[in-house]
């Protein structure tokens, strides 16, 4: 399922001798409930996945990029009421990635993409850290926030976040085996109490065991494979754009900026 002739650990070190990447990509998961009918990995496989495939696009547009080993954990705290959720504290994460920029620099691979594949971890605030580091371009995206015009398309119910339609969708698509679409519920939650809370103006954590029945929140009965098709082929294609782009450009002086000022008379 995972194997791809742009991820690091189905290459021999003659293969990497041959090329260094320019871009690498780094999937970063959890370990965690996602409803009754989709496996703990489901993070993790995504962001692999997805993340292969973005590799092998941008290749065939003429870039060279890699796909890292998977980081199969994330933060998940808030999920810990559930059994076998595995938490791991984001300071951890970013000392982790670190170590492994770090390494890469040592190889003179410069151009770093986190795939990002579980909403609970927060890479932003090491992005912003590590943005006067010289001669490293750092990006983190998460996967799904790249399509959101292609969800409001084929997604019916669109209040969930977690083992939901979309997520569903995907899961469906990629890994039919592993789904088990016999056991899902309806997604049911509980809404906050506050509309500060409510609307996103104040902004707390979910504690999944009494946010839920089963860890999933928005119902999943509507997803279809060919939902799922349609998301992943969206993400494929503008992430491999950017991938494939980020890989041949020029790390000058302005990078990642254009040289020219944007005004309002332009």
């Amino acid at each position: 399922m995972f194997e791809s002739p742009r991820h690091l650990q189905y290459l021999s070190l003659h293969d990497i001798q041959q090329r260094l990447p320019e871009v690498v990509l780094l999937p970063i998961g959890a370990t965690e409930p996602h409803g009754l009918h989709l496996p703990f990995g489901n993070d993790a496989f995504h962001a692999t996945l997805l993340a292969n495939q973005v590799a092998e696009q941008a290749a065939e547009r003429g870039g060279n990029a890699l796909v890292l080993p998977t980081i199969p954990y994330g933060v998940d705290a808030n999920q810990l009421g559930f059994p076998m959720a595995l938490h791991v504290r984001q300071a951890t994460l970013d000392r982790i990635v670190l170590d492994i920029i770090e390494s890469l620099e040592h190889h003179g691979i410069r151009k770093v993409l986190i795939f990002n594949g579980h909403g609970g971890n927060d890479f932003a605030p090491l992005v912003r850290e590590l943005s006067n580091r010289e001669g490293l371009f750092l990006g983190v995206v998460d996967w799904w926030r790249c399509v959101d015009d292609v969800l409001k398309e084929v997604i019916d119910v669109q209040n969930g976040d977690h083992a939901d339609e979309m997520e569903t969708s995907v899961s469906v698509h990629l890994y039919p085996d592993l789904c088990h679409l016999e056991r899902m519920g309806d997604g049911a939650f509980r809404p906050f109490r506050f509309e500060a809370l409510a609307k996103g103006w104040v902004k707390t954590s979910r504690d999944w065991k009494l946010l839920t029945r089963d860890s999933s929140c928005g119902d999943p009965r509507k997803a279809t494979p060919e939902k799922g098709r349609r998301i992943c082929e969206a993400v494929v294609e503008r992430l491999s754009a950017f991938v494939a782009g980020l890989s041949g450009d020029e790390m000058d002086e302005y990078f990642p900026f254009v040289k020219k000022y944007y005004t309002t008379d332009d």
